[in-house]
């Protein structure tokens, strides 16, 4: 089974829908006159060794453009990035189709609220949609033929359970073409499903070593110190990061997303099926009046956290505003809004949870890498989130992301200690 890429774009307009034929991949030459390409020399310097920063033209600014469009407009000026095609191509079908189970879950025929009656790796009681949305994405990833391994917030290794129906048995996920490690959290804020609150879904993709052979019957038990290390490739720092995405289940389907060159969000219209651009180059503004964290803890955060918290809730802070509060309590609708109209976003430590409970490797990461190719920050307080290097698979990290200004204010309170 293979996701196939269709070709064609399409703009919506008041009272037309125009169809643009694809141009071949190779060979394909941005002509000065009609391409505008333009990098990112503002946003924060990448630290990746092997991919550069993609070139973009005209067509991935134009509102209205297809995922599929972009994505193939993306291949043809950025060659070397062209497989991404193709896992974007799986997750845009994943994203389509966890929304429609997340409508249809309030439904008394869906059978798909409440608790699968397990318990994750993280000790956190999983919902069915967790498991179901689990499964459903790492099949649409893993049948791309582009994955050397692939790692779920709800796995406890980064393999990938198959096996047949009345199977338990675990096989990694290897196959012919291997490029690239997908990392992801299948239903963020799954807990708040139940209520109707926004939810979603992150991805992040990092590059694959090629050198890496793992024996497909390998367990994660009894690999070889080789294996072992190739499967270690999910534990890369940010910085390594290709490419991230979120899809947002709400009012709307929203999928964002970066390849390192900026962030855009594209919607989905029911009506084409298709997820259009709605809103490319995304930029968070510097300032901000609002705040979006769990004030219950306030009294358990670090001292320089709570100053900098509390003097934005008085109007005392560094820009003299006073801050008012918007939590939903579901990161991608929280960081959503943040990107939107400016704010921070935070899931600190406390004294009962000194890292916090994000996942840096499905959370915490991904979603720095596209706040910061925003225009915005992310840090722990004491250092740049993008730049930690994960000691292991499901480890988590304290995270504060948002405006420069605001996050600035904060790092700057950490260093005064």
């Amino acid at each position: 089974m293979k996701f196939s890429i269709a070709v064609g774009c399409i703009f919506v307009g008041a009272s037309m829908v125009e169809a643009f034929s694809s141009r071949p991949v190779s060979g394909r030459t941005p002509s000065s006159s009609s391409s505008v390409l333009h990098s990112t020399t503002e946003y924060p310097p990448m630290t990746r060794s092997k991919t550069k920063v993609p070139v973009f033209d005209e067509v991935c600014d134009t509102t209205g453009v297809t995922l599929t469009r972009f994505m193939n407009e993306v291949a043809m000026l950025n060659p070397e990035i062209r497989e991404l095609t193709t896992l974007f191509g799986a997750i845009d079908t994943a994203c389509k189709a966890m929304s429609n189970l997340v409508k249809r879950s309030q439904l008394p025929s869906s059978q798909t609220l409440g608790y699968q009656g397990e318990v994750n790796v993280q000790g956190e009681d999983q919902k069915k949609l967790d498991v179901i949305t689990n499964d459903l994405l790492k099949r649409a990833l893993r049948f791309t033929g582009r994955l050397g391994v692939l790692a779920s917030e709800e796995e406890d290794v980064p393999v990938d359970l198959i096996g047949s129906a009345t199977s338990d048995a675990r096989e990694i996920v290897i196959e012919e073409g291997e490029k690239y490690v997908a990392v992801f959290d299948p239903l963020d804020g799954s807990s708040n499903v139940d209520a109707g609150i926004p939810t979603g879904t992150i991805i992040g993709i990092y590059e694959h070593d090629d050198s890496c052979e793992v024996d497909p019957e390998c367990l994660a038990d009894d690999c070889t110190e080789q294996e072992a290390q190739c499967l270690a490739n999910t534990l890369q720092p940010g910085t390594n990061l290709v490419a991230a995405a979120y899809c947002l289940y709400s009012s709307s389907t929203f999928l964002a997303l970066t390849l390192g060159n900026g962030v855009y969000i594209f919607t989905l219209d029911e009506t084409l099926g298709e997820f259009v651009l709605s809103k490319p180059q995304v930029k968070i503004p510097e300032d901000c009046k609002i705040y979006s964290m769990n004030e219950a803890n306030l009294e358990k955060w670090d001292a320089p956290l709570q100053k900098v918290v509390k003097g934005w809730r008085e109007g005392t802070g560094k820009s003299g505003e006073r801050f008012s509060s918007r939590y939903i309590g579901s990161m991608v609708g929280d960081v959503h809004r943040t990107l939107l109209y400016g704010g921070v976003f935070g899931y600190p430590g406390d004294t009962k949870n000194p890292n916090g409970k994000l996942r840096l490797l499905y959370e915490g990461a991904p979603m720095s890498f596209i706040m910061e190719q925003a225009g915005g920050l992310s840090t722990t307080g004491k250092e740049r989130v993008m730049e930690i290097t994960p000691e292991y698979v499901h480890q988590r990290v304290p995270v504060l992301m948002g405006s420069k200004n605001a996050i600035q204010e904060v790092i700057d309170a950490y260093a005064a200690e």
